[in-house]
């Protein structure tokens, strides 16, 4: 992927628009809930899907206290002293912990104006995948004088993987196949949440130099919540960056490279960024949802023709992702 950072950074100074209900659409989740035809909602996120590749969801299960407990922990987290989260920081074998300012850089950007507190899938040192030493499978780290800090983080993570287990039942529905069709890989899923802290970006930045600088997801599907200050924002398929706002009890989903594996780029794994222009401290949560590590990804038959041949050569969901990290992540030490 090539970005042309100079005009990127070039734009950053002003605010793009907030995106309309046409361009990033909100899914009502009811169906997926209780039961009901998931034909139509295949079909609204099918079209996101095509176009833009976000879209909002509504009624998701998720209940709102679960996701106010998590934003208000990370706010305390954040709000402790340096030396209280560089005690848990990001180990070199799980990658799991604190991951301090100027760790993650795109090439061509300048790093990532953020920190971060990321976990996964728990995992014990018993487990056979974790003494074989696959990558990112472990246990989370958790400081043993912060017990409010699991306690949400946790919940939350919880509620969104069985949020991100509940949406591959439509997308396989939206491709034409069974429900259970994605969910064949979940067997030991590598999910991770991270608790983003953006402290508020200088009103004349350096050239390039973003909250995260704009990429595309990596793995299946991100789902994240955002505080009221927003930030997020998205590229169109004609190149125009739009906002996606903050638009109370829903989640922003996107897509991961992943998906244009599966679809012969039918599915759009679509550039986006973060700029906080507000001043203010800005926090957000998302949690990336991805198969199992032997997951094997390859273009669907029903993505190929002989006139539109697999344009990706089949590759290990794990593998991928441990490359992708990677390319981006400046630390002393390995992930393996």
């Amino acid at each position: 992927m090539s970005l042309t950072t100079v005009d990127e950074a070039s734009k950053i100074s002003t605010a793009p628009r907030a995106a309309t209900r046409e361009e990033l659409p909100v899914l009502d989740l009811t169906p997926l809930l209780i039961g009901g035809d998931l034909e139509p909602l295949a079909r609204e996120l099918r079209h996101a899907c095509e176009t833009i590749g976000f879209f909002y969801v509504s009624h998701h299960g998720v209940p709102q206290q679960v996701v106010d407990n998590v934003f208000e922990a990370t706010r305390r987290f954040f709000a402790l002293p340096e030396s209280a989260r560089a005690a848990i920081k990001l180990d070199d074998r799980f990658r799991r912990g604190w991951m301090p300012y100027g760790i993650n850089q795109h090439p061509g950007f300048a790093p990532d104006l953020k920190e971060s507190y990321e976990y996964a899938l728990d995992l014990p040192l018993t487990d056979p995948d974790v003494q074989a030493g696959l990558p990112l499978h472990g246990p989370n780290r958790w400081p043993a004088d912060m017990p409010w800090l699991r306690e949400a983080a946790e919940a939350y993570f919880d509620h969104t993987m069985a949020l991100g287990l509940r949406l591959l039942r439509v997308f396989a529905i939206s491709l034409g196949e069974s429900e259970d069709f994605f969910l064949q890989y979940t067997k030991k899923p590598m999910v991770q949440t991270r608790l983003f802290h953006y402290p508020p970006q200088p009103p004349i930045a350096r050239d390039a130099e973003f909250g995260v600088a704009p990429h595309s997801d990596y793995g299946m599907i991100t789902l994240l919540t955002q505080d009221p200050i927003g930030g997020l924002e998205l590229r169109k398929r004609d190149g125009e960056w739009v906002a996606a706002p903050f638009i109370e009890g829903t989640f922003v989903v996107n897509l991961g490279d992943m998906f244009k594996v599966w679809t012969n780029d039918l599915y759009l794994s679509n550039l986006h960024r973060v700029v906080n222009r507000s001043g203010r401290e800005r926090y957000s949560i998302p949690t990336f949802f991805n198969l199992d590590y032997s997951a094997p990804v390859h273009c669907l038959p029903q993505c190929q023709s002989a006139s539109n041949p697999a344009r990706y050569a089949p590759i290990k969901s794990g593998d991928y992702l441990v490359s992708r990290f990677k390319s981006v992540q400046k630390i002393d030490q390995p992930i393996a």
